[in-house]
């Protein structure tokens, strides 16, 4: 259980419930937590479950039959998605939901942002710097990429209106299922989300962040961390994708540098040193398994 000013916490409401990674974090989290879960369509998963969207205030008047203590928002719309989508549901919905919530006391929020916060889904894009920081500028031409990024924005703004609010926005790696692992990527064209194929994490690697967030000791603030492995879904070394995506666009020098060839190419030492996750499942151990 989780402390947080002498009482406990337990009442968690997850958004996207239904989803992907929503059915197994509930699974997970309801081990040790009371968890609610919201979404469209039933998880099946004999836990409580609001039926509804969380950009709707007459869906979220069912909450009020909790008292909710952490968010976890997983529920959004991807890519492929008009601009129009992208920001009613990613941006206004986020809105309307926080702003619910923090209105009837909960002070701890696990947002789901993406690393496609910066971008990358554009095959015009560049980084600003290598490798991709938490905090490196949103570049995006796509719509869904600034939708991520003005959803961290208003957690920033929902905390200035009350600096008792904790917020974790993970931008969060490609994710996929333990038994259903991509093979390494090779030298290969740039395409649309092309840097989303060689950052992967494991499902079971996403469900340990969005814990370890959740039972994170409270910090009021807000913060933003890339999650994903610390090593590149490549089998060449990262320098060799990139330089064939981009030229010398961009400073690969980073990648050059003897042990660094084959690491991620988004910065996940802040992950590390503020909720302790490290991704377990790397390049390396699934290959030699």
């Amino acid at each position: 259980m989780i402390s947080f000013r002498g009482n406990v916490l337990s009442r968690i409401l997850i958004t996207g419930a239904s989803g992907f990674i929503g059915k197994s974090l509930s699974l997970s989290l309801a081990e040790d937590h009371q968890v609610i879960c919201m979404s469209r369509k039933d998880p099946g998963l004999k836990l409580p479950w609001i039926k509804g969207t969380f950009a709707s205030f007459e869906d979220l008047a069912q909450v009020d039959n909790y008292q909710i203590d952490i968010l976890v928002h997983l529920g959004a719309v991807t890519g492929g998605v008009t601009e129009r989508e992208c920001i009613l549901v990613n941006v206004e919905g986020t809105r309307c939901l926080v702003r619910y919530l923090m209105n009837r006391g909960c002070k701890k929020y696990v947002l789901a942002s993406s690393i496609a916060a910066v971008g990358f889904q554009d095959r015009k894009f560049r980084p600003v710097h290598l490798p991709i920081t938490d905090d490196h500028p949103c570049l995006d031409r796509s719509g869904y990429g600034i939708s991520k990024y003005f959803m961290e924005e208003i957690s920033k703004y929902c905390y200035r209106q009350n600096e008792d609010m904790d917020i974790i926005n993970l931008r969060l790696s490609s994710v996929c299922a333990d038994d259903n692992i991509p093979p390494l990527k090779e030298i290969s064209p740039l395409t649309q989300w092309s840097l989303g194929g060689i950052t992967i994490m494991n499902l079971t690697d996403a469900i340990r962040a969005f814990t370890m967030s959740v039972e994170n000791p409270y910090k009021p603030g807000v913060r933003i961390m890339n999650a994903t492995g610390p090593k590149a879904w490549t089998s060449v070394p990262v320098a060799e994708i990139l330089r064939n995506w981009w030229g010398d666009d961009v400073d690969l020098s980073y990648f050059e540098q003897l042990g660094n060839e084959y690491h991620s190419v988004y910065d996940v030492s802040r992950i590390q040193q503020e909720i302790g996750f490290i991704a377990l499942h790397t390049p390396e151990i699934i290959t030699s398994s």
